[in-house]
């Protein structure tokens, strides 16, 4: 049961610390994420950021696992 408490609190943090920085300003784009502004129209798709979220969320999650 400490394991699974454990667990929600790391996810907890996790989760603020990425809500914060979306929510401050306009988040935070790494070096090779896609930004393209023209005209009116602009596109953004962070393709770095989730594949650094997605590195460090499996390592955390693999650190509970076991």
């Amino acid at each position: 049961m400490q394991e699974m408490g454990k667990m929600l609190v790391i996810a907890g943090v996790v989760l603020a610390v990425i809500g914060g920085l979306l929510w401050w300003g306009k988040g935070f784009r790494l070096p090779g994420d896609i930004f393209v502004e023209r005209g009116g129209f602009s596109f953004g798709f962070p393709i770095v950021t989730c594949i650094l979220i997605s590195i460090v969320l499996t390592v955390v999650l693999n650190l509970f696992r076991r």
